[in-house]
């Protein structure tokens, strides 16, 4: 295995321009050189950032999701509740708590980092930290911003594998946190 790691070189950037610097949206324009020297001056890569999101289980085995619609799919999607790390948190535990709040109104004392991914390295910068927060409990109502329409669901824990399976959660990152959450929960 370490002679075909050996032979994976990094491409080198040769000059980066951010060609769109919107609120909701970044994108940058790479020219690139590859290892085995092609020059590519037109890779577009989405500058996004580092993403939450949170598998919320209250003491009596209620798993805590929201159900919303999501634009660019065109559709409304059952997923755990998450959102981006704002500029000033640097603690993902904290903003995951955050959004958790905001979103469902729930909170929860037990915050246990799972797995850091990486949703799209072809294309996207960001991380996904993925939590899975123990003893969930209600503190407050939504508090959501003028582009969210929120429906909090309360999900048996013992039910959450087969809407993974029978795929009434098919967002990518649920599905994967919802499976390492069962894991880790022994379920």
């Amino acid at each position: 295995m370490n002679q075909t790691k050996d032979k994976i070189q990094p491409w080198k950037t040769l000059k980066s321009e951010m060609v769109v610097d919107e609120k909701w949206y970044r994108l940058r324009r790479d020219e690139v050189e590859l290892p085995n020297g092609v020059v590519l001056d037109d890779y577009y890569v989405s500058v996004r950032p580092d993403v939450v999101l949170t598998f919320p289980v209250t003491d009596d085995g209620q798993v805590i999701f929201v159900r919303q619609y999501k634009h660019a799919a065109g559709n409304v999607f059952i997923e755990l509740p998450g959102g981006v790390i704002d500029d000033h948190e640097q603690n993902p535990a904290e903003a995951a708590r955050r959004e958790l709040l905001e979103e469902t109104g729930y909170t929860s004392d037990n915050m246990e980092l799972l797995l850091e991914v990486i949703d799209n390295p072809t294309k996207d910068t960001n991380k996904i930290y993925f939590y899975l927060a123990r003893n969930a409990y209600k503190v407050a109502e939504q508090n959501l911003d003028e582009t969210e329409n929120i429906e909090v669901l309360h999900v048996p824990v013992k039910e959450v594998e087969q809407m993974v399976l029978s795929g009434s959660i098919h967002v990518s990152g649920s599905v994967a946190l919802c499976l390492l959450a069962l894991k880790k929960l022994g379920l």
